[in-house]
C-alpha cells in the first residue's frame, strides 16, 4: 500500500495544530509546517471525497456489468450468485447525504509491509464502507477493519502509533470542516471535540441514524467483542446502547460474514414502532440482510385476540410454566400392554412387552425432544426385530429395518405408547381442562395460580380460543419440546428488561448454538414481570456466563434532564447508579404547573418546540392521547403516530407513554406526569414509565402538569 495522495507520507516530527477549520471559521492555532498542511487542506479533503465517490460509482458500475450467464453450473447456483451480485450493487449505493468518510488516521509508522522499510507513516480515511481505486488501492477504509480501530480507541495516554486523528464535519453531504487531534504531541492538551459534539447534537428528523462517526471507546469495546460470547449491556438513557447493539451486528457481519451468512442474524425489538425507527441504521452501514422482529412475531403460532390480567400474565410468563408444559407434552406416553408381532413373509417376529417397555423407558429418560424420540421409537423396535432375524439365520440390511419400522404393527405400538402432540391443541387443553392442568402443575403451581392461568370459559375450539400474547409464548415452548427450534448465529435483543422468563426462553431458543447481544435498562422495566437482575435474565436466556457491561455516560440526554429523571431511581431501581451526561445544556429543562386549560398549554408548548430545528415528541398517558389529538387537530397542528418517519414538513409526533421506549426526539413535551404513573397497575411500574418519558429528549424537555407531581420528583 502506498500513502494516499495528495499529502505524501506522514512522518514523525511533523506536528500540525489544526483544531477546527471551515470556510467561515478561521483555523484555530495553525502553526504547522509540513506537506499535509499546505495551502488549502480543506479543498484537498473535498477533492479526496470527490475522487472517492467517483471510485465508489466505478465499483458499482463494475458490479452491474458482470455477465453471469456462463459462470454457474446449475440454475440454483445461478440464482444464488445473481442474488449476491444484486445485494452487492445495493450495498455500493452512494447516499448523497451520508458522508462517505468521517475521519482520517495519520500513523507515525507504516502499517503495510511495502512501506515499512522506508519508515514513513501512512494515512487512512475511515468511512462506512471500503472504497478502492481502479488499481485496488484503498481510498476509504471500512470502519470495522482492524486498521480503523485506533480511530475509536486511541488517546493521548495511549496513541496507538497515531500521530493525528482528524474528524470531518458535513452539512447536507458537503464537507465543510475538519478538526485535528495530535495524539503523539505532548505539547497539545485535550479539548472537547466540537465536531463530535455537533454530530451528537445534530437535529433528529427521520429514522434513527448510525453513530459510526461518534462511537466512544467504551462503546467500541462492546461493538468489537468476540462473537463467541454473549454480551449484556446495562445502559442508562442516552448512552447509545441500541446503536451499540446495531453496530455490533454490522461489525460481526464484517468479521464473520461467511459464518453468519449460513446461520443468520436477527434484531428483536419491543414493538413495530421501534423497529421502524431503527430499520435504516444497518442499511446505511451496508448491511441489508439482517432480519428484524418483535418477540410476539417470533411466537406467532396462534392469532392473539385476548388479553390477560397482570396476575395471569405473570404466572404464564414464569419459568415454572416450562416444567408444566414438559409434563403436559409427555403426559400421553404409556407403556405397552401387548407384544408387537411383525409378520414378514411366512415368518412372525415377536417383541415381548418387557422389551418394548425397556425401549420406551429408556427414551423417556433421555433428554431429547419428544418428536425426536417418537421418530426413534419405531427404529428401535425395528432394530430388535432385526437382531431376532439374524439369530434366526436371516441377513437383513438397513432397507429391511426401514421396512420393519413402517410395519403396521410397529406403527400401532408407536401411536398407542408415544402419541403425536400438537403444541397448539396441547396448550388449548391445558388452559381449558382444570383436571389436566392440575395433574401437570401438581407441586409446581398453587391452586390460585392454576385458576389465574385457566380460561374462565373453556372455548369450543382452537380457532375460537381467546389466545393472549403470553399464551403464544407457551405454544412456542411446547413446540420446542416437541421439535427443536432452529438457532441463528447471532441475536440482538433490545429493551430486554421487559421480557418475562418464558419470553427469554423463547429468544434463547433462537440463539441456542449462537451468541447474543442483550440490551436494556433495569430502571426502564415497565411490565409486571420486568427483569429484576441481569444474571437472572441471562439464566433464562440460556447464557448464564455472559459478560455484563454497564454504560453510564450519556451522550443524548442533557445533564439537566437526566439529573431530574434520576430522582426516580431510588424508587424504581435502587441498585443502579445515576447516569451522567457529557452534554451541559442550561435551560434544557422546563417544569411548569398549569392552573387552567392544560391541553391548550400543551399545544402552545408544542408550537414553541417546533420553532426550533428538529423533531418534537408530545408524550402523554395512553388514556389522554384522544384528548390531546383533538386539541392538536383543533389548533391545526398536524402530527404523526410513533414509528412514522418525521420529515421537514411533519416534525411533531404524538406518543402514548406505553410506546415511548427506545424513541428519541430533539424536543419533548410531557403532559401530566401523574397521569402517566396512574396509568400503570402499580406505582413502581408507573414511575418507571415516567422515567422513560422523561428521558426521550435530546435538546429540551418541557413538563406541563395540572395535578401535583409525583413526590419522588420533588427537588
Amino acid at each position: 500500500m502506498s500513502p494516499l495522495p495528495p499529502y505524501g507520507p506522514v512522518r514523525a516530527g511533523q506536528p500540525g495544530r489544526f483544531a477546527v477549520h471551515s470556510p467561515t471559521t478561521p483555523t484555530i492555532g495553525a502553526t504547522g509546517t509540513g506537506a499535509a498542511d499546505a495551502s488549502d487542506p480543506l479543498q484537498r479533503e473535498r477533492d479526496h471525497l470527490a475522487s472517492s465517490r467517483a471510485a465508489l460509482r466505478a465499483m458499482r458500475a463494475d458490479a452491474e456489468s458482470l455477465d453471469l450467464r456462463d459462470v454457474t453450473g446449475t440454475w440454483v447456483s445461478a440464482a444464488v450468485l445473481r442474488h449476491q451480485v444484486e445485494q452487492r450493487i445495493l450495498a455500493l449505493a452512494d447516499l448523497a447525504h451520508t458522508p462517505l468518510f468521517f475521519g482520517r488516521l495519520d500513523y507515525l509508522h507504516a502499517i503495510s509491509e511495502e512501506l515499512a522499510e522506508g519508515g514513513a507513516g501512512e494515512r487512512f480515511y475511515i468511512g462506512r464502507r471500503h472504497v478502492h481505486d481502479a488499481v485496488g488501492d484503498p481510498m476509504v477504509i471500512d470502519w470495522r477493519a482492524p486498521v480503523s480501530q485506533p480511530f475509536y480507541r486511541a488517546s493521548r495516554k495511549d496513541p496507538l502509533d497515531v500521530e493525528r486523528r482528524r474528524r470531518f464535519g458535513y452539512t447536507g453531504g458537503e464537507l465543510t470542516a475538519y478538526e485535528d487531534e495530535h495524539l503523539s504531541d505532548p505539547a497539545e492538551t485535550d479539548t472537547r471535540s466540537a465536531l463530535l459534539a455537533a454530530e451528537i447534537e445534530k437535529p433528529r428528523v427521520g429514522p434513527m441514524r448510525d453513530i459510526v462517526a461518534t462511537i466512544q471507546p467504551e462503546q467500541d469495546e462492546i461493538v468489537r467483542a468476540d462473537i463467541g460470547g454473549t454480551v449484556c449491556v446495562q445502559g442508562a438513557p442516552g448512552t447509545g446502547k441500541t446503536a451499540v447493539g446495531l453496530h455490533r451486528v454490522a461489525y460481526l457481519l464484517y468479521a464473520h460474514r461467511d459464518r453468519l451468512a449460513r446461520t443468520g442474524t436477527l434484531v428483536i425489538g419491543p414493538n413495530s414502532s421501534f423497529l421502524r425507527y431503527i430499520e435504516q441504521v444497518l442499511p446505511a452501514l451496508g448491511e441489508l440482510d439482517v432480519a428484524q422482529a418483535t418477540v410476539q412475531q417470533l411466537v406467532a403460532h396462534v392469532e392473539v385476540r385476548g388479553t390477560d390480567t397482570a396476575a395471569a400474565a405473570t404466572v404464564k410468563g414464569d419459568a415454572r410454566m416450562a416444567e408444566v408444559l414438559r409434563r403436559a407434552v409427555r403426559s400421553g406416553i404409556t407403556l405397552p400392554s401387548e407384544p408387537c408381532v411383525v409378520v414378514r413373509g411366512s415368518r412372525r417376529w415377536r417383541v415381548p412387552v418387557h422389551e418394548l417397555t425397556e425401549i420406551i423407558e429408556e427414551l423417556r429418560a433421555r433428554d431429547i425432544r419428544y418428536g425426536a424420540a417418537r421418530e426413534a421409537l419405531p427404529q428401535r423396535i425395528a432394530h430388535v426385530v432385526l437382531v431376532k432375524m439374524e439369530h434366526g439365520g436371516e441377513a437383513p440390511d438397513d432397507r429391511v429395518q426401514d421396512a420393519v419400522a413402517r410395519n403396521t404393527a410397529v406403527k400401532a405400538v408407536v401411536k398407542e405408547c408415544w402419541p403425536p402432540v400438537d403444541p397448539v391443541k396441547l396448550v388449548h387443553r391445558l388452559l381449558s381442562d382444570a383436571e389436566f392442568l392440575a395433574a401437570c402443575a401438581d407441586g409446581v403451581l398453587t391452586a390460585d395460580e392454576q385458576e389465574a392461568v385457566r380460561w374462565a370459559k373453556p372455548p369450543r375450539s382452537v380457532r375460537t380460543a381467546p389466545w393472549s400474547a403470553a399464551d403464544a409464548v407457551l405454544v412456542d415452548e411446547a413446540g420446542d419440546l416437541v421439535q427443536r427450534t432452529a438457532s441463528l448465529g447471532h441475536v440482538v435483543l433490545d429493551e430486554a428488561q421487559d421480557l418475562s422468563p418464558m419470553q427469554y426462553r423463547a429468544v434463547g431458543r433462537r440463539c441456542s448454538t449462537g451468541s447474543a447481544t442483550v440490551l436494556g435498562d433495569l430502571a426502564q422495566g415497565t411490565t409486571p414481570w420486568a427483569t429484576a437482575s441481569w444474571p437472572e435474565a441471562l439464566h433464562h436466556l440460556g447464557k448464564p456466563g455472559a459478560h455484563v457491561e454497564e454504560l453510564t455516560q450519556g451522550f443524548r440526554v442533557p445533564e439537566e434532564v437526566i439529573a431530574y429523571a434520576s430522582r426516580l431511581l431510588p424508587s424504581i431501581a435502587p441498585g443502579l447508579a445515576p447516569a451522567g451526561s457529557v452534554r451541559d445544556a442550561p435551560g434544557s429543562l422546563v417544569v411548569r404547573k398549569v392552573d387552567d386549560d392544560l391541553p391548550g398549554a400543551v399545544v402552545a408548548a408544542c408550537r414553541t418546540a417546533l420553532d426550533s430545528e428538529g423533531s418534537t415528541g408530545l408524550i402523554a398517558a395512553d388514556d389522554r392521547i384522544p384528548l390531546l389529538a383533538g386539541a392538536l387537530a383543533a389548533a391545526g397542528l398536524p402530527f404523526l403516530a410513533p414509528g412514522a418517519e418525521t420529515s421537514a414538513e411533519a416534525r411533531l409526533t404524538l406518543v402514548p407513554a406505553s410506546l415511548a421506549k427506545g424513541l428519541e426526539y430533539d424536543y419533548v413535551v410531557l403532559d401530566e406526569p401523574a397521569a402517566v404513573v396512574a396509568g400503570e397497575p402499580d406505582e413502581r411500574t408507573g414511575l418507571r414509565r415516567l422515567y422513560v418519558a422523561l428521558t426521550r429528549a435530546v435538546s429540551g424537555l418541557q413538563v406541563l402538569h395540572a395535578e401535583p407531581l409525583p413526590a419522588q420528583l420533588a427537588g
